[in-house]
């Protein structure tokens, strides 16, 4: 199969990792691609080494924006891509020569419209991690409303960037703006419009795990807004299921008390007080028997609910010290 593929990436302060990133999809051995730079208003000199890399290599173009965040980047690369195809690629990672190439060739021989490589994590050395998405055996076709399941589960992979999507799909679809956990939102409409995702367990796609990350950057009181973000993601989710998969309706129960924990085990005590948090709380009292009785969440899960929906604060206190003396032993 020998369709054309524009591969996005949104570039923001990557000085000191976008050559590596860039020269990996360089080396692709699939040739009829292009890539497109989408620079969101750096101030470090990254903007400059876009260009540099442009004159370089023909396949690359080069866009420059205002600030407004990887979603905004990725759409506007969306609008200017002359490929039949779509891949993403984050510019503190890098792929395997061979992942396109594999890609289109299982498009071409499954005749589907979305392909996914599989992954692994990295830290800033280059050291293996504990993989957050464990590969399939073998090739593996997964219908939407069981990959969706997954998605719930958290047990599949919801990144675009190790997927490549026919470009048609994102004629009515585009990656909201101003959120993050954007890659969820976004992939659970696709679903509707495909039978399946088509899964190779080859890992060719390395996240790198970099400590200054926008999701990651935390000091004692600053607080990421994916996790209020994967909370509305999981209210839009549980609207859909109900909607479109009722059989799901547990699987979506369990993801949106399990978004909320993973929100309440995060937000920094001093903003408990706050509306939103109070919401969250406000849920979890209004679930309980579904905390109780719910199959998919497990013990410790059900204990921290059931805590936290009776003494927020005091369990936040408790679990900031247990990990305080975990990140101790650790040396962090």
């Amino acid at each position: 199969m020998d369709g054309k593929i524009s591969v996005i990436v949104p570039v923001y302060n990557s000085i000191d990792c976008l050559e590596k990133c860039v020269n990996s999809i360089c080396a692709q051995t699939y040739g009829n691609l292009e890539i497109l730079l989408i620079d969101d208003g750096s101030t470090d000199g990254t903007g400059e080494l876009c260009d540099r890399l442009a004159a370089q290599d023909v396949r690359i173009r080069v866009f420059h924006k205002e600030n407004g965040g990887a979603s905004s980047a990725r759409n506007l690369g969306i609008r200017y891509a002359e490929g039949a195809y779509l891949g993403f690629v984050d510019s503190d990672d890098y792929i395997e020569p061979d992942m396109y190439a594999l890609l289109m060739g299982a498009i071409g021989e499954r005749h589907v419209p979305i392909a996914q490589i599989s992954r692994d994590e990295r830290d800033e050395t280059g050291e293996r991690l504990p993989d957050v998405c464990v590969p399939p055996e073998r090739v593996r076709f997964c219908r939407s409303e069981d990959f969706l399941r997954e998605l719930l589960l958290h047990q599949g992979d919801c990144s675009f960037c190790t997927k490549l999507v026919r470009r048609e799909l994102f004629a009515r679809h585009s990656f909201p703006e101003g959120l993050l956990n954007e890659d969820f939102r976004l992939l659970v409409e696709l679903l509707r419009e495909t039978e399946g995702v088509l899964i190779l367990p080859k890992q060719c796609y390395h996240v790198v795990c970099r400590r200054e990350s926008t999701t990651r950057k935390r000091t004692r009181d600053s607080f990421s807004r994916v996790f209020v973000d994967i909370v509305n993601n999981a209210d839009e989710v549980q609207l859909l299921v109900d909607r479109e998969y009722p059989g799901l309706h547990d699987c979506a129960v369990r993801f949106n008390l399990y978004q909320r924990l993973d929100y309440l085990l995060h937000v920094p005590i001093p903003q408990m007080k706050g509306a939103f948090c109070r919401g969250v709380v406000g849920y979890l009292r209004r679930h309980v028997p579904d905390i109780v009785t719910n199959p998919y969440l497990t013990g410790k899960n059900k204990i921290y609910l059931l805590l936290l929906s009776v003494a927020p604060e005091t369990v936040r206190k408790v679990h900031a010290r247990k990990m305080a003396r975990q990140n101790r032993r650790l040396g962090r």
